[in-house]
């Protein structure tokens, strides 16, 4: 999932503390100057705590990535046993269950007053919205379909930023904005035989909410902690699905199998919870520019989910499109502001 948000890296100077550094600034060795560190005493000789953290940065939002990159398989395998309305709504009680529990365990503070109303606009749009639609898309496309149209929310979530913060981008940027949403555009009509399906038009509807709904959780997130947001956005959700997913429940058949229960467990646990989780931390640690530059191996994560968990037949075009727009969302760091 590319949730955006703000986070700062730790700056630090690096001081000359060797016994040539001491001569040359006039301090003899033996004097009693210790080095601060890990050299010091604090930890093993030559270990350096910044890359230790960034590393493990690292490896939390590569683990992010990999949980929402099985989102679209999940969702298919969920739709085996239960009916669209009744995956989301078990989905989204799920995961409030599990970050409300998050919460209350570590008693964080319910947020001021002001910041109800964007959170209201992250729940309409990742919460509700997004997963609603896509489910609604992947009962008549493939999650390889999918994954490249979704693959173009990064861009989708960049213009919706500039527009809300009043930013300015420069014109590659724009161009490379463009071209992304004319080659996902192109593959659509293409796999559709010329024409734009019912799920085509679903998919394009979920990267206009969840975009609006990463934009607003990107600015929040800017005065609290990331796995605060979505974990309030889904107890806000509460009182909406619950009656939702009571009712669905008993109007939708449900058969409980193995594929139907892992799935609904992933989409709830992982995809919208915990995987936000380790995002957020892990961007936290190394920083939005590298954390998004891991986010671009999503769709091709995805597509190869799909052959492997589902079975599916790629055709040329889909890894193809693919890494057309992960070329175009690279661009767009680099020339973004």
């Amino acid at each position: 999932m590319r949730a955006e948000s703000s986070a700062t890296a730790d700056s630090g100077i690096a001081v000359d503390t060797s016994a040539s550094g001491r001569r040359h600034q006039g301090t003899p060795p033996g004097t009693g100057v210790r080095a601060a560190g890990p050299a010091a005493g604090g930890g093993r000789p030559g270990r350096d705590p910044g890359a230790d953290r960034a590393g493990f940065g690292t490896l939390q939002a590569a683990l992010g990535v990999v949980a929402f990159s099985l989102t679209f398989p999940a969702t298919a395998w969920g739709l085996e046993g239960f009916g669209p309305w009744s995956l989301v709504a078990v989905r989204s009680v799920l995961a409030a269950v599990i970050a409300g529990g998050a919460l209350l365990a570590l008693r964080v503070p319910l947020p001021a007053r002001r910041h109800w109303p964007e959170l209201a606009v992250v729940a309409a749009g990742v919460v509700l919205g997004f997963p609603l639609l896509t489910t609604l898309a992947l009962q008549t496309s493939t999650t390889a379909h999918a994954a490249v149209v979704v693959g173009l929310l990064p861009l989708t979530t960049a213009v919706f930023s500039a527009f809300r913060v009043g930013a300015r981008p420069s014109r590659t940027f724009w161009c490379a904005a463009l071209a992304g949403a004319a080659a996902v555009l192109a593959f659509t009509v293409q796999q559709s035989g010329g024409a734009l399906t019912t799920a085509d038009l679903y998919l394009f509807a979920a990267l206009l909410v969840c975009a609006a709904g990463y934009t607003e959780g990107g600015r929040l997130a800017r005065v609290m902690p990331g796995w605060h947001v979505i974990g309030w956005a889904l107890v806000l959700c509460l009182p909406l699905t619950v009656p939702v997913a009571a009712l669905a429940l008993a109007q939708e058949p449900v058969d409980l199998t193995g594929h139907s229960v892992a799935g609904l467990l992933w989409v709830a646990a992982g995809s919208q919870f915990l995987g936000l989780v380790v995002w957020y931390r892990g961007m936290g640690a190394i920083g939005i520019p590298k954390a998004s530059q891991l986010q671009l191996a999503q769709p091709l994560l995805t597509l190869v989910w799909s052959v492997l968990l589902l079975g599916e037949h790629l055709t040329v075009a889909a890894p193809l499109t693919a890494a057309a727009v992960l070329v175009c969302i690279a661009v767009t760091q680099r020339a973004r502001g």
